[in-house]
């Protein structure tokens, strides 16, 4: 099996509950092997799961390492996108008190194709890296979508070099599917000719050229 992001070859890591998991010979991330991915309509019951009041102030706090990002380093004037946005969009309803306008997409509750005519100053992602099924494809359309140095500011926990992988806890959500080290956001960087990426705990940002 190959990886989905750098296309190295993967080996056997781990056997779960939710299936088979890979790590890359490569750029070393973790994955769950295709044929165990949830279908369509399985996703979005399991998203529904999710609390997506915008009010709620769990919620709003889960989200404020992205927010307070924005809010510190970019102004309320340039272009945003919530990618991934799921049922409730809490980021851009607080970032939208503040004054700042954010396109919202997502392939399930917000199927909004007019966002990739677009450009953006930043965009941001609240756990959604760790969803992707064509990671390589998918960083390459953030990368493309956005403005000379724009921004795309994610969220997702990386696995450690020392994790004990059977007991981590990140996994145990079956749409969780494809797990990031250090060196997978160095590859993604270097890949796609982004000139900075930065990591600081579940913040995980990289600046366009």
């Amino acid at each position: 099996m190959n990886c989905k992001l750098c296309r190295s070859k993967a080996l056997p890591y781990f056997t779960g509950r939710f299936g088979e998991y890979h790590e890359c010979t490569g750029c070393r991330a973790v994955f769950l092997s295709p044929e165990n991915h949830l279908n369509a309509a399985e996703e979005k019951t399991r998203y529904e799961t999710h609390n997506n009041d915008v009010e709620d102030p769990g919620y709003q706090s889960f989200v404020r390492p992205i927010v307070d990002l924005v809010l510190s380093t970019i102004p309320n004037t340039a272009k945003g996108l919530d990618y991934g946005c799921g049922i409730g969009p809490v980021i851009s309803h607080i970032l939208g008190k503040e004054g700042y306008s954010i396109d919202l997409y997502d392939p399930i509750f917000n199927n909004n194709k007019s966002v990739f005519t677009k450009r953006y100053d930043y965009i941001v992602c609240c756990e959604v890296f760790e969803h992707f099924k064509h990671p390589a494809r998918e960083f390459a359309k953030l990368q493309q979508m956005l403005l000379p140095r724009g921004k795309i500011i994610g969220m997702t926990l990386l696995l450690g070099d020392k994790e004990d992988f059977e007991t981590w806890g990140y996994k145990e959500d079956p749409t969780h599917i494809f797990f990031y080290r250090q060196s997978t956001i160095a590859f993604i960087e270097k890949q796609l000719g982004f000139s900075s990426s930065s990591v600081a705990d579940r913040l995980v940002v990289f600046e366009g050229s």
